[in-house]
Order: structure tokens, then C-alpha cells, then sequence
């Protein structure tokens, strides 16, 4: 088995586990904390679950991104940037950013310590909800792209 063969089940399982628990925040818990907390609630609730997931999407998302610009990296592929052929590898890039920025930058340097002294935690539930929910969205255009560009449909 060569690199490139391990570096993509890296990369398949890692995304596997960081959009799979994308997919279970934004339509499992989310929804569950709304029908069964307060709205003043609901962001605090949220966050205790949230706060034991963080470490693990963390993880994901690194991987993703290391096993990623690897297979690039080692397979000579900076070229497809080039060609509107493999858009799907800017919107993996994309999402990848958009999630590594949130995980290692916005929520630990700003984003827990505007939500700790949230003056309008509903308002702000209702924010990261429907922030979830466009972000499941992107990324799940990445990886349909991703599935059938990297298959030869596009």
C-alpha cells in the first residue's frame, strides 16, 4: 500500500467523522435542545454538549486538512486550482478553511466568551443554529463534488 492510498482513508474517514458529527449537531442535537429547553436555555444547554465534541471536530478537521494538502502535496495535483473542471476541490478548500478558522480561531480567542456573557442567548441559539445548518449545507456540495469529481462526473 503506498502514501497516497493512506493518506486518502485518512482523509475519507477523517471527513467521515467531522461532517458526519456536522450533520448530527445540526439535525440531532440541535433540534433536540430546541424542543426541550427554554429559549433563555438553550444556549447553555447546547454548549455543554457542544463544549465535549469540540476536541474531536478539532481532530477531524487537522486531519482532513494535513491528509488533504499531503495527497496534493505528493501527487502533483496544485495544477486542478487551475481548472474550473475541479471547482470541487476549491469547495473542499473552502469548507476546510471556514471550519478550521471556527475550531482554532473565532470560537476558542472570541467566540466562548462573547457566548459565556450572551446578553441574548436565544437570539444567539437561533445564530449558530441556522449557521450550522449552512454549513452542513457547503459541505455537503464539497462532498458531492468531491465523490463525483474525483469519479469523472463533472
Amino acid at each position: 500500500m503506498d502514501g497516497i492510498t493512506i493518506a486518502r482513508i485518512v482523509h475519507i474517514v477523517a471527513i467521515l467523522f467531522w461532517i458526519g458529527g456536522v450533520a448530527f449537531v445540526t439535525l440531532v442535537v440541535m433540534p433536540s435542545v430546541r424542543l426541550t429547553h427554554p429559549p433563555a436555555e438553550r444556549l447553555a444547554a447546547f454548549h455543554k454538549i457542544e463544549h465535549r465534541f469540540a476536541p474531536q471536530a478539532r481532530l477531524w478537521v487537522a486531519l482532513a486538512g494535513i491528509s488533504g494538502f499531503w495527497m496534493i502535496w505528493q501527487g502533483q495535483m496544485w495544477h486542478r486550482f487551475a481548472d474550473a473542471h475541479f471547482w470541487w476541490m476549491h469547495a473542499m478548500v473552502a469548507v476546510w478553511l471556514v471550519f478550521a478558522a471556527m475550531l482554532f480561531v473565532i470560537e476558542p480567542l472570541f467566540l466562548h466568551r462573547r457566548m459565556a456573557d450572551s446578553v441574548s442567548p436565544t437570539e444567539d441559539f437561533a445564530r449558530i443554529e441556522r449557521m450550522h445548518r449552512v454549513l452542513l449545507a457547503a459541505s455537503l456540495v464539497a462532498v458531492i463534488g468531491a465523490v463525483g469529481g474525483s469519479h469523472g462526473m463533472f
